[in-house]
């Protein structure tokens, strides 16, 4: 995948895939620290602890007829690539979080990519969703610019 808002894409897709009606995304530029943060929750069905673990996987899938599952092991490559890490916690009937860290600046970082599209087609690709994005750009200490 060429951005990250590409990879977005595929992970709340896989949410929606998992019933979810709530989807959160969560972007932060903390720029004191060089560091970019991306959050995604969703209230979807989750995953049980061994679910959770072949999730890591490439080689593995959910999906009836797709032999492999290249969503978070791609996103954790990226951050990976970059410095950062990934992880997700997973619980049954209460949905799934991923938090993925980057280096801000790192030459190896994806680019973010066109996030308000990739919201804009989701949202209306599936209208009965309720999607909410936090974008944070954070500069110094106490200065920081918000959009929700």
């Amino acid at each position: 995948m060429e951005d990250l808002s590409l990879h977005i894409f595929d992970l709340i897709d896989n949410s929606i895939a998992a019933k979810a009606s709530r989807v959160h995304l969560e972007i932060r530029e903390d720029r004191r620290r060089d560091r970019l943060h991306i959050h995604i929750e969703d209230n979807g069905i989750g995953m049980n602890r061994q679910t959770l673990n072949k999730a890591k996987d490439p080689f593995f899938s959910t999906k009836n007829g797709k032999p492999v599952g290249l969503g978070l092991p791609l996103f954790a490559q990226a951050a990976r690539e970059s410095g950062g890490c990934m992880r997700v916690e997973s619980h049954l009937s209460r949905g799934t979080k991923i938090h993925a860290e980057f280096g801000l600046t790192h030459p190896d970082r994806k680019p973010l990519g066109d996030i308000e599209k990739t919201l804009t087609t989701l949202q209306a690709s599936h209208p009965e969703i309720e999607f909410s994005c936090h974008y944070e750009i954070v500069e110094e200490e106490g200065e920081n610019e918000t959009q929700t």
